[in-house]
């Protein structure tokens, strides 16, 4: 069988630390959305060949259909609390023998292509279950590619929390049950002091300045622009702080 990779992104706009994260705006001039933004690079990812949104079946998410039609690609309606059966319904839609997961709320994902190349190529010659970074990786930058069987296999097994956004967490539980492999990836990038993710206020404002200040959006340059940064830096230590305190 010929493998397909779709990139599915979990879409809501429900949040308790704030309401719709990736409908806020990087750009207010040129209203470009962290989704928007977001869409756009997954699109220059060689390997991926399709993206679907899979959006949560409540009345305020209906903003991601225009989304879709103005990016021209599809979506699904599904589960608000089941984001794992989102998933799979979204690679099922593009006939998906494969899904490249990142959250739809991280803009600056890794996109390195000569890495992501190997890695599926990896992927695809072994006929992998996951592929995955390292644990270490900052938060908001890292992307799995999971098997559509591995995703069905998670959800006949899992239990509600694997089902939730923590859609690869009971394959990271079960490694021995999968196919799996470990991505190497550029030691800068193992950074546990950083995060470029939006989840909170603070995590917007210090992607907003990424924004406005990285012109080519590399993570190298991103990286060393918030190490030369204080200010940003101690916003991130006290994201951290108090995400460890919950």
């Amino acid at each position: 069988m010929k493998k397909k990779l779709v990139c599915v992104l979990a879409c809501r706009n429900q949040g308790s630390r704030l309401y719709g994260k990736p409908l806020q705006n990087l750009d207010f001039k040129k209203r470009i959305r962290v989704i928007d933004f977001l869409i756009n690079r997954i699109k220059k990812i060689r390997p991926i060949d399709d993206i679907v949104l899979a959006i949560s079946n409540t009345i305020d998410n209906k903003e991601y259909i225009e989304i879709s039609k103005s990016h021209s690609i599809k979506y699904i309606f599904g589960n608000e609390r089941d984001v794992l059966k989102r998933l799979i319904l979204g690679g099922k839609k593009l006939h998906a023998t494969d899904v490249f997961r990142v959250t739809s709320e991280s803009p600056f994902i890794f996109n390195e292509e000569k890495i992501i190349n190997n890695a599926w190529r990896y992927h695809k010659e072994n006929d992998l279950d996951f592929s995955y970074l390292d644990k270490n990786f900052i938060d908001g930058c890292g992307f799995e590619i999971i098997s559509m069987r591995a995703l069905k296999s998670s959800h006949k097994f899992g239990k509600k929390k694997h089902k939730s956004e923590l859609c690869s967490l009971y394959i990271r539980e079960n490694l021995s049950k999968f196919k799996t492999s470990k991505i190497e990836a550029p030691k800068f990038l193992i950074r546990k002091d950083l995060r470029l993710t939006i989840d909170y206020p603070e995590d917007l404002i210090i992607c907003r300045e990424i924004y406005k200040k990285c012109k080519n959006y590399e993570l190298k340059k991103i990286v060393n622009f918030i190490d030369k940064k204080q200010y940003l830096k101690k916003m991130c230590k006290k994201i951290i702080y108090n995400e460890k305190q919950i």
